[in-house]
């Protein structure tokens, strides 16, 4: 099965959003590889172009395939493939995420607490002790963090967690063959003892400059929120919030002198409410729900919920059981849509039942 799992991710033409669609309307991913030219063209989106190039690159896929297997099996790399209960249950949620990814370390990717730390690659004084801070302050949180493994923020968000015994994972731009850059090598090394590597690449992939955007969408994807510290006007930085932006998740930007290039970016999400103030990590704490102890659970009268829908009485018993919890958290338990959790909690905001915290989470009234 894991064969044709990786194959149909190398496939010319077929990315994840594709890929996925095939998978469904064909029956499973090993039909995808038996499955008629003609009979491709009837799923909707599949032109002829793109048909063909399924039928004939399907063999030279399945080729390659064997081959990143045998590399897996050697350095003993997990791979989650997006229709499996192990893969990331936030990525999940995000329409374009990878289809499968490999994962080299020790890391759990479903920790009930991660987020991720992106910034510039030329890092201040004041940035680098901004995040050494925030990341210090998140000791206690029993936080995953996440980030790119590329110089500036993102080397001093991996070495600042190891430091504090925190799990930290590199989402890599390449294969796991490799480390990018080559001087984080010992970080690496040291993060697979406390995380791991992630990538959605094989191995014996380049670095090249276009993959960098594109990991972008996993570093946001896998976490609760996305922190920013230090970005100029553009960047990768930006990219990742702007995608966590795009996911419904939070984004938290440390603000800069408006002089400063490297905080032209924050302080312009922050300016454009893309992303809330922060000043350390006791408003991450704040703002995410962390800060507040879970009280003895009580119960509520019956009585207020006769008239709810099923789906609504389900998330009155998840409040009751988490005290707290984000829409997205209530979509993973509950395995349902945010637009069905949306209107429910609407609803059940409307009657009193529910109330909304800061950081966009809910609990009961």
């Amino acid at each position: 099965m894991m064969l044709f799992q990786i194959a149909v991710t190398l496939i010319p033409g077929i990315g994840d959003i594709t890929g996925k669609k095939l998978i469904a309307y064909c029956g499973g991913v090993e039909a995808v590889f038996k499955e008629k030219k003609q009979h491709l063209m009837k799923i909707p989106g599949i032109k002829e172009t793109l048909a063909s190039a399924v039928v004939n690159g399907r063999n030279a896929a399945l080729e390659r395939a064997e081959k990143e297997l045998k590399f897996i099996e050697k350095y003993k790399i997990e791979c989650f493939f997006f229709t499996e209960e192990a893969y990331p249950r936030r990525l999940n949620h995000c329409v374009d995420s990878p289809m499968m990814l490999y994962h080299k370390g020790n890391a759990n990717l479903n920790k009930s607490k991660i987020v991720s730390i992106v910034g510039t690659r030329s890092a201040t004084e004041y940035g680098k002790e901004c995040c050494r801070k925030i990341v210090e302050g998140l000791a206690d949180s029993d936080v995953l963090i996440v980030s790119g493994l590329a110089h500036g923020i993102d080397a001093i968000a991996h070495k600042e967690a190891l430091k504090n015994d925190i799990e930290t994972v590199g989402v890599l731009a390449h294969g796991l063959d490799r480390i990018y850059p080559a001087v984080h090598c010992n970080i690496a090394q040291k993060m697979l003892e406390k995380g791991g590597l992630v990538t959605d690449y094989i191995s014996e992939t380049n670095p090249d400059r276009e993959n960098f955007p594109k990991r972008n969408r996993i570093i946001a994807g896998l976490s609760d929120a996305t922190i920013v510290i230090e970005a100029a006007k553009k960047g990768g930085a930006l990219i990742t919030a702007d995608i966590a932006n795009s996911y419904n998740r939070d984004v938290f930007a440390v603000p800069g002198k408006i002089s400063d290039v490297y905080s032209e970016g924050c302080n312009h999400f922050i300016k454009t409410n893309k992303a809330a103030l922060i000043q350390s990590a006791d408003d991450i704490k704040y703002l995410l729900g962390w800060d507040t102890k879970k009280p003895k659970n009580t119960s509520l009268q019956r009585k207020l919920f006769v008239n709810l829908t099923p789906d609504e009485n389900a998330i009155v018993k998840l409040l009751e059981e988490h005290n707290q919890m984000s829409v997205d958290g209530i979509c993973l338990e509950l395995q349902t849509t945010t637009s069905l959790v949306a209107a429910a909690l609407l609803n059940l905001e409307f009657e009193g039942i529910v109330k909304i915290l800061p950081g966009k989470i809910y609990s009961l009234t």
